[in-house]
């Protein structure tokens, strides 16, 4: 018998998901531990170890992986704690990560504070002025060098950083993504200055090997961020693994990368880590919308602090974020696109008093110290979670399985004092119109992600996940337009499930600016190696780096997408590619044909403009281990009748004019596939509560997902 295991640290709380050989899943949910990441991760372990009826070392040693979330970069950027650095640059760029771009005063911040552009201003650079330096050397666009690099000058430049303070080197030169030759020589001159032997090594990181991609601001901030929060990571992640081994797993710890896949710790880039946990939701909806018949999923995770959101088109995750943002700084990794807002159990309701008093939701949120008030951690502000335990659908008794306990009456407190009194308003009234801006707030933002991206959102079914997601379902649904809504069995800890399902994957990528299509000729490329060299490059890192870990060529599989773009156009356009290598004029044009018709489907035939040219710009290839996927269990069907699992009746409110009234209340672990349950009704799981309004009807499908659809 043996484990897979999937970890994913939140803002709120920690889940963890333990999947058997024999598709048995056990699950559990703590309180993160802000102040030590790791205390509440061995926490986790030694509770799942307890659910598995072995004792701590056995369940460790019997452990097949244990993929893992973090946050710990995301934290180092939030606190600015991480090393001082200094960077090297090309003579003439020194101001460029200073500069930015045209609206980085904005990247990062929330949408309330990017109005307020009176009192906004750019973050604190996480490398200071006086710490970059210019080096004489120039390369060229083709890759050829103008002005050869001078080591005097580099020795030079370096003592000075040096004597400044500097505790690593970041080293990102014009061109360096098509010629790294100089960064490379660079480094070499760094490395015998201050050799490993000696307590003054310095690390260097290079954009070359981070990101060897076009754009100088994004490639630059890319290395930078990878090298600010590469030693905090490094120590936190040897620790735990120390820690891990002692207790007796035996295995490398995986990390989850937010490009979709799976690296050992030795094998990743600390910037990969970024955002893993919703992205490892999002495989996890891949997963279960293959098992239940749902190929067009939208991924929804509402849990403490944020409501996540993904779009799986055809059972793939095939949208990705073209610069995204990591905290305050855009960078250009290739991440797969989920979106997030400030809208969780933990968000925070107060009065806008120049709105003429409206309430407003978040973003601001509780997190899970102090938490919201009924947490009796010291919160003072309403939260969404008080305003769901106010109207009766949270069992104040049996919040996470009854291992907290959650006090109403100072729910009510924080909510009459904060907004029902100053409004005039009773408190059950106030506490609906929380829920209800919640709800309206989430259903708009995730109509506006699919339909932007040139979808019908009532073509897909949506996914309610996280410890939230069943409580408000059946509310931001309808503004969605969708009449299916689906509740996985493990929805209040998906993250980590999905984290335990991932494979080995990862995603070697290059930016390479070829002609598919010249406008000018109306000829396809006629030097189809040019196309074919920098394809079978990426492969043959990508066949170094995974057998390091251990696997042969004979068990990976390569995809190959390409950043292309019509020839008068700045915006790029990802799409997959049929074949990884070109042999014939036909496979480029099949390849142009499939890019219109990507390009056609998200901004209309009538946008296509092939005659104008069609260029590639960048090359992205994937590379997976073929490995046994886990088998779910199926259930036996027992028919409509839920009468077993029924607990009784709880005083909840669907309707403010009506007040509290007494509505069904069901245990979620004594339903069996095919009960049905006809809102209003509440049914009360381990880590979460499903709330059915008025007109949508519950059913539990052969994996124990709960199916939430809307009567006609």
């Amino acid at each position: 018998m043996g484990f897979n295991v999937g970890i994913d640290i939140g803002g709120t709380f920690t889940d963890f998901c333990s999947v058997g050989d024999d598709g048995q899943i056990i699950v559990y949910k703590t309180p993160t531990t802000h102040y030590d990441l790791s205390v509440g991760f061995m926490r986790g372990m030694r509770e799942l170890a307890k659910r598995s009826e072995l004792a701590s070392r056995e369940y460790l040693s019997q452990v097949h992986a244990l993929r893992y979330s973090t946050t710990v970069g995301t934290n180092a950027l939030i606190e600015r704690n991480g090393p001082k650095l200094a960077l090297i640059t090309t003579a003439g760029f020194e101001d460029t990560i200073f500069i930015g771009r045209s609206r980085s005063w904005a990247d990062g911040l929330p949408l309330h504070e990017v109005k307020d552009m009176a009192r906004i201003t750019k973050p604190a650079p996480l490398i200071d002025p006086d710490m970059v330096a210019g080096i004489s050397e120039r390369i060229d666009c083709n890759g050829k060098i103008i002005c050869p690099l001078s080591r005097e000058d580099v020795l030079a430049k370096l003592q000075a950083l040096v004597d400044k303070g500097a505790m690593g080197f970041v080293v990102s030169l014009m061109w360096s993504f098509v010629n790294p030759e100089h960064e490379r020589m660079i480094k070499q001159i760094i490395e015998e200055e201050y050799p490993e032997d000696y307590l003054g090594a310095m690390p260097v990181t290079l954009s070359s090997e981070i990101s060897p991609k076009a754009g100088e601001y994004t490639r630059t901030m890319t290395t930078v961020v990878n090298a600010y929060i590469h030693g905090l990571m490094a120590d936190n992640l040897n620790r735990l693994g120390n820690e891990l081994r002692d207790g007796g797993y035996e295995r490398p710890l995986i990390l989850v990368h937010n490009t979709g896949g799976t690296k050992k710790v030795s094998r990743t880039k600390a910037v990969l880590t970024h955002n893993a946990g919703p992205v490892a939701g999002m495989y996890g909806s891949a997963a279960v919308g293959a098992l239940s018949g749902y190929p067009n999923v939208v991924f929804t995770d509402m849990g403490g602090t944020s409501f996540d959101i993904g779009v799986i088109v055809n059972g793939e995750l095939r949208a990705h974020d073209f610069i995204p943002v990591i905290d305050r700084w855009r960078t250009n990794i290739p991440a797969i696109e989920v979106k997030s807002i400030g809208a969780g159990g933990g968000s925070i309701a107060w009065i806008n008093e120049l709105m003429g008093k409206t309430v407003e939701v978040g973003p601001q949120s509780a997190g899970s110290m102090p938490g919201p008030a009924c947490y009796d951690k010291g919160g003072q502000e309403p939260t969404v979670t008080d305003a769901d335990l106010v109207l009766g659908y949270l069992n104040p008794d049996n919040y996470l399985a009854g291992e907290m306990y959650l006090d109403v009456e100072l729910s009510r407190e924080v909510i009459a004092e904060k907004i029902a009194k100053p409004l005039g308003i009773s408190v059950i009234e106030a506490a609906y119109r929380i829920r209800r801006l919640v709800d309206a707030r989430m259903g708009q933002e995730v109509f506006n992600e699919v339909a932007l991206k040139g979808h019908d959102p009532r073509k897909f079914a949506v996914f309610a996940c996280g410890g939230a997601g069943a409580t408000h379902a059946c509310g931001f649904a309808p503004y969605i337009g969708a009449r299916t809504v689906v509740v996985p069995a493990v929805a209040s800890v998906f993250g980590a499930f999905g984290a335990s399902t991932m494979e080995i994957r990862q995603v070697w990528d290059v930016s390479r600016s070829l002609k598919l299509f010249h406008w000018d000729k109306q000829s396809y490329l006629k030097d189809l190696e040019s196309f074919n060299r920098v394809v079978q490059d990426l492969k043959s890192l990508a066949i170094r780096d995974l057998k390091l870990e251990g696997f042969g060529e004979e068990q990976m599989d390569f995809h190959l997408e390409l950043d292309m773009r019509y020839g008068s156009q700045y915006n790029l356009t990802k799409i997959p590619v049929p074949r990884l290598l070109l042999h014939s004029e036909d496979d480029a044009r099949e390849l142009c044909e499939a890019f219109t018709q990507r390009y056609s489907e998200i901004y209309s035939p009538e946008a296509a403009f092939p005659v104008g040219g069609i260029n590639v710009e960048g090359f992205y290839l994937t590379a997976s281990v073929n490995q046994e996927k886990a088998a779910f269990k199926q259930s036996v069907g027992t028919g409509a009748s839920p009468s077993a699992a029924a607990l009784g009746t709880r005083p909840a409110c669907f309707d403010p004019a009506q007040g509290l009234v007494d509505t069904p209340v069901y245990d979620w672990r004594l339903l069996q596939p095919e009960n049905t349950i006809h809102g209003p009704a509440l049914i009360d799981a381990p880590e979460t509560t499903y709330v059915i309004d008025r007109g949508w009807t519950y059913t539990m499908d052969a994996w124990r997902n709960g199916v939430l659809q809307q009567n006609r």
